[in-house]
């Protein structure tokens, strides 16, 4: 999927919002488990519930690769079924990938070829050389680790170097790597003052930004400070829309959620 497609597609659904498939066979409703595929059973039923209030997909890998084989096969599944029967949402692995050159071009090769997805998460921490790989692919995108919404992002993210956060450091290197157009950027909701910043770096780039909702950002605050000129955002909530209800009805209720979430959108894009 192109830049421009993604803009077209917040502009049809009048919606920026992504939904994190973080699946856990714990937390999906206990009758799923008969299924031949309990994981993915949930996952599509999310999915039908709720793809036209979202422009985008989140599996984090993580929930996938736990259970091993088995997992790696839902999410294959999951990925198959979102190309196959809704191709207009855009499609992130959030994987968190990054190493020397030739394991990035492998990991790359994964997530784009073998499994079809738009987009990778990428940690910036080992440097061009770790991420220029994901970016030889055309119209798939890299998304880098900037400014997380984790406790911890202040360990290091915000630490100066030559009087430059670390954060912003990473921003404007990355500006420089080859292919860098295809770059996006992970900000956390719960770093929305630090956006108006960002946005003097890369005022044309999407970011995407989790914290919205059980981590307590505010979409509001994050709007205010990091919205551009196409959007510019792709805002993700994952537990409080998944596991909006344990019950039987947790594909409505889900539903309900992002279709909260996109009304408050709606409305902040046509406030503009």
């Amino acid at each position: 999927m192109t830049t421009q497609q993604l803009v077209s597609e917040i502009q049809r659904k009048k919606s920026f919002l992504c939904i994190g498939l973080d699946s856990d066979i714990n937390k999906i409703p206990k009758y799923l488990l008969k299924e031949e595929d309990p994981i993915f059973s949930f996952n599509k039923a999310i999915i039908d519930a709720t793809h036209h209030l979202a422009v985008a997909y989140k599996p984090n890998t993580a929930f996938y690769e736990a259970s091993g084989l088995a997992g790696w096969r839902s999410l294959q599944k999951t990925i198959e079924y979102l190309n196959a029967h809704h191709p207009e949402v855009f499609t992130i692995a959030d994987a968190k990938r990054g190493d020397i050159g030739n394991t990035s071009s492998m990991y790359a090769k994964a997530f784009f070829e073998n499994l079809g997805f738009d987009s990778v998460t990428v940690a910036p921490y080992m440097g061009k050389d770790s991420v220029e790989p994901f970016l030889e692919f055309n119209d798939k995108h890299t998304i880098l680790l900037a400014l997380t919404s984790n406790p911890g992002a202040f360990d290091f993210q915000t630490k100066l170097i030559d009087d430059l956060e670390l954060y912003k450091s990473v921003l404007e290197t990355s500006k420089r790597w080859k292919n860098a157009q295809n770059l996006m950027y992970v900000v956390g909701a719960t770093k929305a003052s630090f956006l108006a910043d960002i946005r003097e770096i890369i005022p044309s780039s999407f970011l995407l930004v989790p914290g919205v909702g059980a981590q307590g950002g505010s979409l509001k605050e994050v709007c205010k400070y990091g919205l551009n000129d196409t959007v510019g955002l792709l805002i993700n909530a994952s537990r409080s829309i998944i596991y909006a209800s344990e019950g039987d009805d947790f594909a409505s209720a889900a539903a309900s959620q992002a279709a909260e979430l996109q009304f408050e959108m709606e409305q902040i894009l046509n406030a503009r």
